[in-house]
């Protein structure tokens, strides 16, 4: 299996001298199965440059998997190069949300207004198809099989699992480890807790194993406490996940979008120095736009 990073920055894009060496592009990660197979992780402004790379290889079809509808993860959809040439299918996939009472399919059609873009899907010469996902029910992407999870984030938000031939990754979305709402000795505390637990438990067990980890590390532990709610993690909390899970590799994503490649590598050197590797513990890596990982 082979991960690429086109998108690492979040909630908006950043280009500029300060992020050249990791990056300014929104969330967008490619897979590509053992069988070529491309499966692509959010279509952040990420994804243009990719759609750029795919006219060597057309016909494609694209499985776009969206963890949540935040538009540093969907907005660069409409410029998704293969939907405007006959013979391409992007297969978009995706929650059903719970507020609009619409599935997947709504990420197009709010994008795709006039008011926002100058081209309608029904103009668009590549095929598109939706499939809403539940939590937890497996489907089948040619050789891959995808599990979505429900993470933690002000929207629906999924984590996926995908498992090829033995091989596994799971990428977090965005995602802030559950905490109770309730402080100690409120009524609610104790049911609420026990309904963390569970949540948490779970999330350990969708990331159990897996050779790479795509984790949303937004924060450092010190500015976490003005941003909590936000439904980010930190460095810290994903570094924990890691550990507790088992994985072999830890890519760190979602960069914060003030922070330039210095002060990000400095936040990145601070955590490494918070938790030293001891046999058996991850490898942890800052995920950088263009980067490659086969296994």
């Amino acid at each position: 299996m082979k991960v690429k990073f086109w998108g690492v920055r979040g909630s908006i894009a950043s280009p500029g001298p300060n992020t050249v060496r990791y990056g300014g592009n929104t969330t967008c990660i490619e897979i590509r199965t053992d069988n070529n197979e491309l499966i692509i992780l959010d279509a952040g402004t990420g994804i243009f440059p990719l759609s750029q790379t795919l006219l060597n290889e057309l016909p494609v079809t694209a499985n776009v998997l969206i963890t949540h509808s935040h538009w540093d993860h969907i907005q660069g959809l409409p410029f998704f190069i293969p939907n405007f040439i006959p013979g391409n299918t992007l297969r978009l996939h995706g929650a059903f949300d719970p507020v609009s009472g619409k599935g997947v399919e709504q990420v197009m059609s709010v994008q795709l207004q006039y008011s926002y873009f100058p081209v309608r899907e029904e103009e668009m010469k590549g095929r598109i198809q939706y499939v809403t996902l539940n939590p937890e029910q497996s489907v089948q992407i040619g050789t891959a099989k995808v599990t979505p999870f429900l993470m933690n984030h002000p929207v629906v938000d999924f984590g996926y699992r995908i498992e090829v031939n033995g091989k596994t990754v799971f990428f977090t979305g965005d995602h802030e480890p559950p905490y109770n709402i309730y402080a100690p000795g409120d009524a609610g505390y104790g049911l609420y807790q026990s309904l963390i637990d569970e949540k948490a438990a779970n999330i350990e067990r969708a990331m159990h194993g897996v050779d790479v980890l795509i984790a949303d590390c937004s924060y450092t532990t010190a500015e976490y406490p003005s941003k909590k709610g936000w439904g980010h993690g930190t460095f810290d909390t994903c570094f924990d996940y890691a550990k507790k899970a088992g994985v072999k590799v830890l890519y760190c994503t979602h960069h914060e979008p003030t922070r330039s490649d210095a002060a990000l590598e400095a936040a990145f050197t601070q955590a490494c120095a918070n938790h030293p590797r001891k046999d058996g513990d991850p490898e942890y890596r800052l995920a950088r736009e263009g980067e490659s990982f086969e296994f």
